[in-house]
């Protein structure tokens, strides 16, 4: 092979690496610059009827792992700053000793929510189906979505392009470990990328049932 070809194939390939690096990259970028303006803090966000709960996996003793907790936390002070009415736990339940919305609500609980503002959503098995799901099932049209920073231009750009109008507050209530939190910025790379096909091209319909819309008194 002569050296002329050899920098040609590499060139190739050079630029098609690129290309597809990049490809994957946009959406996370895009979903970082739409949530800009719909992220808040505690002192300044505004009310809506419903909080959204996210889940994020649960211990071996079945218990909210920190970034679980630290979101059933930071919902729970919108609820008692009368910043929300409603609860809305939605996590995966696929498995008899698998309960994140009852890990949650439990949580909740002892942190003085009572009982009947918390609402489970047994079904929220990806960050699509909780939002999927909150407008479908239990009615949610305004609501404000609990989880960490790294996660919420993901769900934000989900929920609001499902048509279920989200503003966000960021659920870091501690500093995580470096490379955790590297990797699931990393994470949300691709993850970004299978939500645009989701929201634009394959429109799957996950776990459905009987309407719940969500009482509001």
């Amino acid at each position: 092979m002569s050296k002329m070809k050899f920098l040609l194939i590499l060139l190739i390939f050079i630029l098609v690496f690129i290309f597809f690096t990049l490809l994957f990259l946009l959406p996370k970028c895009i979903f970082e610059i739409y949530a800009q303006n719909q992220l808040y803090s505690k002192s300044n966000i505004e009310f809506r009827p419903v909080a959204i709960v996210f889940g994020a996996g649960l211990l071996r003793d079945g218990t909210p792992t920190k970034v679980l907790e630290d979101r059933v936390v930071t919902a729970t002070e919108l609820y008692l700053n009368g910043k929300v009415k409603k609860l809305l736990f939605s996590g995966d339940n696929r498995f008899s000793d698998y309960n994140e919305p009852g890990a949650m609500k439990t949580l909740a609980l002892s942190l003085g929510v009572p009982e009947q503002d918390i609402i489970l959503d047994y079904a929220g098995r990806r960050t699509y189906d909780t939002c999927y799901r909150a407008l479908h099932i239990f009615n949610v049209n305004d609501a404000i979505l609990v989880t960490q920073k790294y996660h919420q231009p993901r769900a934000l750009f989900t929920c609001n392009k499902l048509g279920l109008n989200a503003i966000g507050i960021p659920a870091d209530q501690r500093d995580y470990h470096k490379y955790s939190y590297q990797y699931w910025s990393l994470r949300e790379v691709f993850a970004s990328f299978m939500a645009v096909i989701d929201i634009y091209i394959t429109h799957p319909t996950p776990v459905l049932g009987d309407p719940e819309p969500i009482e509001l008194y």
